[in-house]
């Protein structure tokens, strides 16, 4: 292994090693190592004060964290030549750290092992091309990028190929079988499609994209924004989460052809569904983790016409107004926006969906209509529920959720509370530019 190492090193030139991980918003942390101590990282691990970073749950006068590197990670970083990155799983006092996300994930995929199963995922981030302005607002990186339907234009996507033709060969050096980019349905937005992964590598890799796609767009002089939603009246960054079990062999144990639904999904299929559908309100404080986040989760046109976004607790066969969708034989998770941490989200889509297939939990009949169009009576009837309304409705379904917290951990679904209830007061004690005009002159 270690001249495997060595010669990754010398091929590459490497000088340092990022020796990386998340804090509790899924924001990558790093420090630099010196190549030659890389086997330090991967054995001891890289030590950070705990206290200074979010969500880890430490104090002042705490022990270290360590940052031990995975080798399977490990790899170039193509927009900063010299330097390859590893990501870590968290320690303290030589034991796997409950408040690290990495390791909450990889507990959660260790319930899943157990029984001969991964978890494949295949994820969709989205993400907005901005320019700085004089006054510090962000605007639109092409000026001529401004249509009202905008959704796959060629000129936006043509326009800005200096950046997407660099994040998409970096992540290439690295191994992403990119696929697809396209324009999305606001200005200055875009869609990057990979080959989709296991859970952990999942997130790892969304991770090196946001890494990737900030410190580009930075050398071109944009501004790469992951923000959910970045104007009230366009479409917001979802993150769609394409979902499959597979065995030990490889088979997707999520699709039966037999459906009587002609969705091609099998019962494990539904009951993880069902797991997702009775969890929903708890899922969305992860998957929309910001108080920007719900903006983007409510019904209503953007200036294009359209909205993707899901307001309400349902499944369907293709349908984009569902929070879960069916592509055949596998299920669309459309809740995560692109500010999610996404080690936390997985976490948590595993607790819920077991949760699901343990109970043999029933999803109902699929929604195939648009629920968009439905009326309260008429979704009330059908009994659809809506999700949370803000961040604060959501940490109260997750403070709710026994399941979540028994299986990912108390400790960092509290920390998760703790930290978010601080963002939302700080939100509520917030007065807004759209305050002061409505109310200044008002009374």
């Amino acid at each position: 292994m270690s001249l495997d190492i060595d010669q990754f090193i010398r091929e590459n030139d490497i000088k340092f090693i990022l020796a990386q991980f998340v804090d509790i918003h899924g924001v990558a942390k790093t420090k630099s190592v010196p190549a030659h101590c890389l086997m330090d990282v991967v054995e001891s691990g890289a030590g950070f004060a705990g206290f200074a970073v979010w969500g880890l749950g430490m104090e002042p006068h705490g022990p270290d964290f360590m940052a031990r590197g995975d080798l399977d990670t490990l790899s170039v970083v193509p927009w900063q030549p010299g330097y390859a990155r590893i990501a870590c799983d968290g320690y303290v006092n030589g034991e796997p750290y409950p408040y690290d996300s990495r390791v909450v994930l990889k507990r959660q995929i260790q319930r899943l092992s157990d029984k001969g199963w991964t978890l494949n995922t295949g994820l969709e981030p989205e993400f907005s091309l901005f320019k700085r302005a004089a006054d510090g607002s962000l605007a639109p990186v092409d000026d001529s990028d401004q249509l009202d339907k905008p959704c796959y234009d060629y000129k936006g996507l043509s326009r800005a190929r200096a950046f997407l033709e660099k994040l998409v060969d970096s992540l290439q050096t690295v191994g992403f079988d990119v696929y697809q980019i396209d324009h999305e349905d606001a200005n200055g937005q875009f869609e990057i499609n990979y080959t989709y992964g296991d859970a952990l590598e999942s997130a790892d890799r969304f991770t090196f994209v946001r890494m990737a796609a900030g410190e580009i767009a930075n050398e071109l002089g944009m501004v790469c924004s992951f923000m959910p939603k970045p104007a009230s009246n366009r479409t917001g960054n979802g993150m769609h989460f394409h979902l499959s079990i597979a065995d030990e062999s490889g088979k997707n144990l999520f699709n039966d052809d037999s459906d009587k639904y002609g969705m091609g999904l099998s019962k494990i299929a539904y009951h993880f569904a069902a797991g997702l559908l009775h969890h929903a309100k708890a899922l969305c404080a992860f998957a929309a983790s910001t108080v920007n986040s719900y903006k983007r989760l409510v019904v209503g046109g953007s200036a294009s016409g359209s909205t993707w976004a899901p307001a309400y607790i349902a499944y369907g066969d293709n349908n984009r107004s569902a929070m879960v969708r069916v592509p055949y034989g596998r299920l669309e998770f459309r809740l995560p926006d692109s500010g999610c941490n996404p080690y936390l989200v997985h976490a948590a889509l595993i607790a819920a969906g077991l949760d699901g297939i343990e109970r043999e939990l029933d999803p109902g009949e699929p929604q195939n209509i648009n629920l968009y169009s439905l009326s309260a009576a008429d979704r009330n009837a059908k009994g659809i529920d809506i999700l949370p309304q803000n961040l604060n409705e959501a940490l109260d379904a997750l403070a709710a959720d026994s399941v979540l917290r028994e299986q990912m951990g108390a400790e960092i679904v509290d920390e998760f509370l703790k930290v978010k209830r601080a963002e939302w007061i700080d939100y509520s004690r917030h007065v807004s530019d759209w305050e002061l005009q409505r109310y200044g002159e008002f009374f």
